[in-house]
């Protein structure tokens, strides 16, 4: 398999090949981990109906992956990753901070992924009895943790290739476990939830798009950079949006189906997210089981230390790409060992995990579509490594847009699931308190994407047209 060579420089004319549809590959193979399952699990934890999860499944994969979509124009236009690209709106200088939360966030992403890929296996072994369970989790976290590592420094060629063969493998296997476990859906039991308020509701729906797709937009662009400028816009946001989201709705409405039948197993799930859907499948099956759940998360785990890669060096450190992927490999590992053989509980500190860095991600994500939007033109390549070119060194409106978004959007949301996060929710007193109805919709994270695109439209156009005129 060859090295990429490419870091976070523009990509060559002549490297740029390929089809928008190429794109459905990496998107597809990056959510069609079995994860999706135990998601439905958590929305309905909102106490909501399983109608209402599956409304909330669908327009909150949809229109997180949106963003998505759109963020990925910018790189098909500009041939550079998103955190350099970003260097647009905040300054080559001053992007350094979105690009430091960008970074915690892929880092967050891959050490969950590997932990449940570890946590699944250790599960699946107990169940089959012939190996140890700390054996067994020490063999699922070798192989995880390889595969990661061997996609996510290789690059993107490798990356492209690998995703469509794990996508069509997990796909298949995962068709397999829908069809051993359809008849402990117990549809009278599931259709007697009874439906939550609305802000039960809004707090499911915004769970789904931080959980979902909102931790993709920074890394939209890294693979749409590789494609002709000349591709159909409209066809790189369709492919995106419609590979990301296919599997993930399916799969979370297939869960909350599963979940609404069985209290022990939605219980069971808060635990062990993957390695709890083993109870429900023969013996025969679950070394099979074991294959997929680790290839489907490692799906997701190989683009995030791509991206994660990619982040570090676009915040300055001087190591060529594959590099920084072996050192956030190292990192990936430490809070892997701290989730599977320390911490008691995984949904706790994941929610956590989502929402304290969800809400600056949100921020950041509706200013860069945003800017992505208003733009005419292409970034001007050159000015995106210059700190004396258009873009300047450090945008100050940006950031402080960016600071205004979080400082609000951490005052509404609630975080008491983890007591280093309780002093989240500051705001919540404005609308009944810590206590009240709106406690748990976790609203700052819309006012975040409120603020963050609506602050960028009324505040940068002016900027933007001159730059442009430059």
């Amino acid at each position: 398999m060859q090295l990429e060579l490419n870091g976070t420089n523009v990509i060559a004319e002549s490297e740029r090949t390929g089809k928008a549809s190429s794109l459905f590959w990496p998107w597809c193979g990056a959510n069609v981990s079995l994860l999706a399952l135990s998601y439905g699990s958590f929305f309905l934890g909102f106490g909501i109906s399983f109608w209402q999860a599956t409304l909330a499944a669908v327009l909150g994969t949809v229109l997180s992956f949106l963003l998505v979509g759109l963020s990925s124009i910018a790189g098909k236009k500009s041939s550079a990753p998103t955190m350099v690209l970003s260097r647009a709106v905040f300054g080559v200088k001053g992007n350094i901070v979105p690009g430091l939360l960008s970074y915690l966030i892929f880092v967050g992403w891959e050490t969950v992924l590997v932990s449940l890929a570890t946590l699944a296996t250790g599960t699946v072994f107990i169940r089959i009895g012939h190996i140890n369970h700390d054996l067994a989790m020490v063999i699922g976290f070798a192989l995880a943790v390889s595969l990661t590592i061997y996609g996510g420094v290789l690059g993107h060629k490798v990356i492209m290739r690998l995703q469509k063969y794990l996508t069509l493998v997990t796909v298949f296997a995962t068709l397999i476990y829908i069809a051993l476990t359809i008849d402990q859906v117990n549809w009278e039991s599931v259709s007697a939830i009874p439906s939550g308020n609305t802000q039960a509701f809004i707090g499911a729906l915004i769970f789904g798009i931080t959980g979902i797709g909102l931790g993709w937009v920074n890394a939209a662009a890294d693979y749409s950079r590789y494609l002709p400028r000349t591709t159909s816009s409209k066809s790189v946001v369709g492919w995106t949006v419609l590979g990301a989201s296919i599997v993930p709705i399916i799969l979370v409405i297939y869960g909350a189906a599963l979940s609404g039948s069985d209290p022990k197993l939605n219980e069971a799930i808060a635990m062990d997210p993957i390695g709890a859907l083993t109870t429900i499948l023969p013996t025969w099956y679950l070394a099979i089981f074991a294959l997929i759940a680790i290839l489907g998360l490692v799906g997701g785990a190989i683009l995030d230390l791509y991206s994660s890669g990619l982040t570090l060096i676009s915040i300055g450190l001087p190591v060529k790409r594959h590099i920084a992927a072996i050192i956030d490999g190292a990192v990936m590992l430490f809070g892997t060992i701290y989730i599977v053989w320390i911490a008691d509980n995984f949904f706790y500190p994941f929610q956590g995990f989502l929402i304290t860095l969800g809400v600056p991600i949100a921020t950041w994500s509706a200013i860069f579509v945003t800017d992505v939007l208003l733009r005419k033109h292409a970034y001007s390549e050159e000015d995106l490594y210059s700190e004396s070119g258009r873009y300047g060194s450090w945008n100050k409106r940006s950031l402080s847009i960016m600071a205004i978004g979080t400082f609000i959007g951490w005052g509404f949301v609630t975080n008491t699931f983890a007591s280093w996060l309780s002093w989240q929710g500051y705001l919540l007193f404005i609308i009944g308190g810590k206590e009240g109805s709106w406690a748990f919709a976790n609203v700052g994270v819309l006012l975040a994407l409120a603020i963050g695109g609506g602050g960028h439209y009324l505040l940068a156009r002016k900027e933007i047209k001159a730059q442009e005129a430059f």
